[in-house]
């Protein structure tokens, strides 16, 4: 698979959301289990499932997509610097999880 083959909604996870979610799914999907890996309670847990599950579904938006197309667009068309797009996708995901 090539990166952009990789849908958006996982480029936008940081690295501690993939190793949640390579822990769960290596546990068969037993949240009391990946409380014992990580040392805490199960609401904490669930709590952590909960907020990635709000980010993927954020990140899963059609919109969403749309928006950071366009802005990859203008880099292609040399409108916006790639250093400049990447703090406006930043910038924009930051203010997405703020919500």
């Amino acid at each position: 698979m090539n990166r952009e083959d990789v849908p958006e909604w996982i480029l936008s996870l940081d690295v501690e959301s993939l190793e949640f979610i390579r822990k769960f799914i290596l546990n068969s999907g037993s949240l009391k289990e990946v409380a014992k890996i990580y040392g805490v309670s199960y609401p904490t847990v669930r709590a952590k499932l909960d907020k990635l599950i709000k980010k993927v579904e954020l990140n899963s938006k059609k919109e969403d997509v749309e928006f950071i197309n366009m802005i990859k667009n203008l880099v292609i068309d040399e409108r916006v610097s790639l250093d400049v797009a990447k703090v406006i996708i930043e910038k924009y995901k930051s203010e997405k999880d703020d919500k």
